[in-house]
C-alpha cells in the first residue's frame, strides 16, 4: 500500500510536533507551504521536504493538507483542500470570527462562524473527505482511559471540570482577534471543553444511541491583566491588543448536566491543564499537563540550558516535573495515527468536524453571553 503523502500548512511549533508524531509507517511528509520564505525554505531543508509558494499550489502533489497556521487561515485551507478532493488535519481551533471586536458585536460573530461552519460541513460532506480536527486532549490517554470507564460501567455524566492556564503565548500575533478569533476563551479554552464535550458525547452513545451534546453556555471573560492596578512583575504575558487574557464558560448539556471550563494567561510553571469527571458511579482526574512522570531538580540554570524539559516553564530551576514524551503524555501520537488510520479505512475519527463544529459554536455562544454580561444563550447547530 502506497504511503499517504502529507504536505504540511505552516513551519512552525505545531508543524514541529506533528512531524514528529506522525506514525513511522504509512505516511510520507513531502512538502510545507508557509506565508513566509525564508521559513518554509528553512523547515524543507531541515526536514528534506519540497517548499511551496502556497496551500493552492502544494495541493496537487499530496494526499492529505495538515494544517498548523494561525487560525485565521483554517477556514480558507479547508475549503481548497476539501474541493481538491484532499483530506484534512487542522489544528485547534477550527475557525472563527475574525476582525476588529471594537467593530463588530458578538451576535454578529456568532452568526458568522455559524455560516462558516455549514459552508465547512456541506463541502468536506460533498468531497467525501476525512477531517481530523487535532484536539490532542481527546486522545490523551487519561482521556481516553476515563472514555473506557464511561463506555464499559455505563456511566453517567453529571458534571465536569476542565482547565488551560499558562503564563502566556510567545507568539508575536497571538491576542489580536483578527488573526486568532479571540483571546484565552477560543485558544485556550478550546482544549478542555474538547474533551469534555467528547466523554459526553461517548456516554451518550453508549446509554441512549446518540451524542448529548451541549444545548446552552454562560461565560464571562476579562482582560486582568490590563487593569490599572495590576503589577507587572516580569513573569506573565500582558501585551493583549483586544483580547482577554481570563475566561469562565459554564455548559449546560441537553440532559440537564454541566461542565465548567476555565482558560487563562495567569498561571506560572508551565501549562497547566486537566479534566476532572464526577459520575453518578465513579470519579476522575485526568492530568494532561503535569504528568507526574519524571521530576528533576536543576540547582543551576546553565546545566540544563539546552535541555527541554516541559512546554511554557518559565523557569528550568528548583524542581521540575518534567515531559519524558509528551508525544504520548499529550495525545500527539495516538491522535496522528487515528486520523491516519481513519483515512486509509474510511473511518470517522475520534475527533472529527462535528465535535470541532460543537466547540467552535459553544465557544462563540459563549463571547456572546460574556458581552451580555453572563446572560445564558443558545449553543447552535449548523
Amino acid at each position: 500500500m502506497k504511503p499517504l503523502k502529507i504536505g504540511m500548512a505552516g513551519a512552525g511549533f505545531a508543524a514541529r510536533f506533528h512531524l514528529e508524531n506522525f506514525p513511522e509507517s504509512g505516511v510520507e511528509v513531502v512538502a510545507v507551504t508557509s506565508a513566509r520564505a525564508e521559513t518554509r525554505e528553512a523547515f524543507a531543508a531541515k526536514h528534506q521536504l519540497r517548499a511551496f509558494a502556497s496551500v493552492e499550489e502544494m495541493l496537487p502533489e499530496i494526499d492529505v493538507l495538515d494544517i498548523c497556521t494561525p487560525p485565521s487561515s483554517h477556514q480558507e485551507y479547508m475549503l481548497a483542500a476539501a474541493r481538491a478532493g484532499k483530506h484534512v488535519i487542522v489544528e485547534k481551533p477550527l475557525t472563527g470570527f475574525f476582525a476588529s471586536p471594537e467593530k463588530t458585536g458578538k451576535r454578529a460573530m456568532l452568526d458568522a462562524v455559524v455560516e462558516a461552519g455549514r459552508e465547512l460541513l456541506d463541502t468536506v460532506r460533498g468531497a467525501g473527505i476525512t477531517l481530523g480536527y487535532a484536539e490532542n486532549f481527546v486522545y490523551a490517554p487519561s482521556v481516553q482511559k476515563e472514555r473506557e470507564i464511561i463506555e464499559k460501567s455505563r456511566a453517567q455524566i453529571l458534571r465536569m471540570a476542565g482547565e488551560e492556564s499558562h503564563n502566556g503565548s510567545h507568539s508575536a500575533v497571538y491576542g489580536i482577534w483578527s488573526v486568532q478569533g479571540g483571546g484565552s476563551l477560543i485558544a485556550k479554552g478550546c482544549h478542555p471543553l474538547g474533551a469534555i464535550l467528547y466523554l459526553k458525547r461517548k456516554e451518550g452513545l453508549t446509554r441512549l444511541g446518540r451524542p448529548l451534546r451541549p444545548a446552552a453556555v454562560s461565560a464571562r471573560t476579562h482582560s486582568i491583566t490590563a487593569i490599572p492596578g495590576f503589577e507587572d512583575r516580569g513573569f506573565l504575558r500582558t501585551k493583549y491588543q483586544d483580547t482577554e487574557d481570563y475566561a469562565f464558560l459554564h455548559v449546560t448539556f441537553e440532559d440537564g448536566t454541566v461542565a465548567d471550563v476555565t482558560a487563562s494567561e495567569l498561571v506560572m510553571g508551565g501549562i497547566y491543564d486537566y479534566v476532572e469527571v464526577f459520575a453518578n458511579n465513579h470519579r476522575t482526574r485526568c492530568r494532561i499537563s503535569p504528568v507526574s512522570v519524571l521530576d528533576v531538580y536543576n540547582p543551576r540554570h546553565e546545566q540544563f540550558k539546552d535541555i527541554y524539559l516541559m512546554e511554557k516553564i518559565s523557569s528550568n530551576e528548583g524542581w521540575i516535573p518534567a515531559s519524558p514524551e509528551e508525544g504520548w503524555s499529550l495525545g500527539y501520537g495516538r491522535e496522528l495515527r487515528n486520523f491516519v488510520e481513519c483515512i486509509r479505512e474510511k473511518r470517522t475519527p475520534e475527533s472529527d468536524l462535528e465535535l470541532a463544529l460543537d466547540v467552535t459554536l459553544a465557544i462563540y455562544a459563549g463571547y456572546l453571553s460574556a458581552e451580555e454580561m453572563g446572560r445564558e444563550v443558545e449553543v447552535r447547530r449548523v
